[in-house]
């Protein structure tokens, strides 16, 4: 339901409390404006630069005094109709005792004589006095409709306006815009190129996180020809996201949780695929969440979550989560993690936006095992260190990366993660040594945390998926306990 229904639904019901969320506060003001002339209600507004002006008319004697534009609301009503005072940008004077008493009265007063109250402002913020008063109202960004009817009106000839495929593209580029921000990245491409594409708006978009501080995007271009190995669950995440039916939210794909020792390419897994099915990547640093103020981590949160909704469709970043939400137990941060999980919890099974979240952790007993279950990722898929195929096939991509001679002799990589190989291949090149050599540098993990890779390759098997083949992850009795932890065989230790 848009804006101007459910205004108008709540001034029906004589609601005399109406708070509009919107950073499009012109917008919102002209839908008001259009509502109350279709349903011949008298409106009034008023902002700190014009005053109360009923109408197009100024009404000198309040000028930019709130107070005062308050309490003449009750001279607009009329015996047999309704009446709206709109006050924009409102929440920056609820800090006021007098403000807020005489804005609580007029609400109450306002049943008898119909005069509804509207607060237009981009965030709610609510004295305690007045949480009851008020429904809250949340004005919509531009849906893809918009969006397009936009891109029509700044493109002035049909060779500056990309259609089919690419106009999809544009659009899917441009969600979460609002109308302004909309026309201004359509215009700059114009400038840029001569017709509407899609870089403009993500150089927007970019700067737009900036601001936020709250996510960063990634769009990088390296697609899964860079990352060797992984079968499964390349097919597995291009298959459920490119599938046709995306404009049913019951059939979208939700995500995927990755599991691995450190190194095995989960990380440059969910960057690469972003590439490959043409998302763009918003990584969520929950550290930047963090606020020094009561309730603030809770509240960027979700603000974080609400700009992720409005960059679908998109693919959504959470690198080592078991690090990020540490303090789930509520120990020593009076329980803030734990509502930030719990939020986050709840946003993973209910959002309905086209948002692909891939989560990565090294560590699964620090997870609680509600964050894993059905519905909230469509699989669980477990990176074990690389098998002899993959292990060549990431060889040749990094030392091809690093212009190494094809003949070299590689060192013997029993137990290497694709970190350890990237890592040998660039110290050849640093100290321009062979790569025999260079490998005398390397320590791999599976020597340095022998044991936790065994109590992760225990749980794992029969309860996650492989990344490597189909079906469930089994370990191999060469791969746990004491076994794994002496020099066997290449081959068989790697499967």
């Amino acid at each position: 339901m848009n804006l101007t229904n459910q205004l108008a639904e709540y001034v029906r019901a004589c609601f005399t409390a109406i708070w509009i969320e919107t950073h499009e506060r012109h917008e919102a003001a002209a839908a008001i404006a259009q509502l109350c002339q279709q349903e011949q209600w008298r409106l009034a507004t008023w902002n700190i630069d014009q005053g109360l002006r009923v109408g197009r008319a100024a009404v000198e004697q309040t000028g930019g005094d709130p107070l005062a534009a308050i309490r003449s609301v009750n001279a607009l009503a009329t015996a047999d109709g309704t009446a709206l005072l709109v006050l924009e940008n409102f929440h920056r004077f609820l800090s006021s005792a007098e403000i807020v008493q005489a804005l609580s009265q007029q609400i109450l007063a306002g049943k008898q004589n119909r005069t509804i109250v509207v607060i237009l402002a981009p965030v709610v913020q609510l004295p305690v006095e007045l949480d009851k008063l008020f429904v809250v109202i949340e004005h919509d960004l531009p849906d893809r409709i918009q969006l397009a009817e936009i891109a029509r009106s700044i493109a002035t000839e049909t060779s500056e306006l990309p259609s089919g495929t690419e106009l999809e593209t544009v659009l899917d580029a441009a969600a979460g815009l609002t109308r302004l921000e909309a026309e201004n990245a359509f215009s700059l491409s114009l400038v840029r190129q001569g017709r509407i594409t899609s870089d403009a708006v993500w150089e927007l978009k970019s700067g737009m996180l900036k601001k936020s501080g709250l996510l960063e995007l990634h769009r990088g271009q390296d697609d899964f020809s860079s990352l060797g190995g992984l079968s499964s669950l390349k097919s597995f995440c291009k298959r459920a996201l490119l599938q046709p039916s995306r404009g049913n939210p019951a059939k979208r794909a939700r995500g995927v949780l990755l599991l691995s020792p450190p190194g095995c390419g989960k990380s440059q897994f969910c960057k690469s695929l972003g590439r490959e099915v043409g998302r763009p990547v918003l990584i969520l640093d929950v550290g930047s969440l963090m606020g020094s103020l009561v309730g603030q981590s809770e509240e960027r949160t979700r603000q974080a979550l609400k700009i992720i909704d409005a960059m679908a469709p998109c693919v959504a970043m959470i690198d080592e989560v078991e690090k990020a939400f540490a303090g789930v137990n509520g120990s020593g941060d009076s329980g803030v993690t734990s509502r930030m999980f719990g939020t986050f919890l709840s946003w993973l099974n209910d959002h309905t936006s086209d948002v692909f979240v891939v989560c990565t952790a090294n560590d699964v007993s620090r997870l609680p095992p509600e964050f894993g279950r059905s519905e909230r990722f469509d699989g669980i898929f477990f990176l074990d260190l690389p098998t002899r195929e993959e292990k060549d096939a990431i060889w040749t991509i990094y030392r091809n990366q690093f212009e190494i001679d094809r003949d070299q002799r590689r060192p013997e990589d029993a137990n290497w993660t694709g970190a350890e190989i990237k890592a040998c291949c660039r110290l050849s090149a640093l100290l321009d040594v062979p790569l025999v050599q260079a490998a005398q540098n390397v320590v791999p993990v599976a020597a340095t945390a022998a044991e936790s890779i065994d109590r992760l390759r225990t749980w794992a098997s029969g309860r996650c998926l492989s990344a490597q083949q189909t079906g469930l992850y089994q370990a191999k009795p060469t791969q746990t306990g004491a076994g794994s932890r002496r020099k066997v065989n290449r081959d068989s230790s790697m499967n």
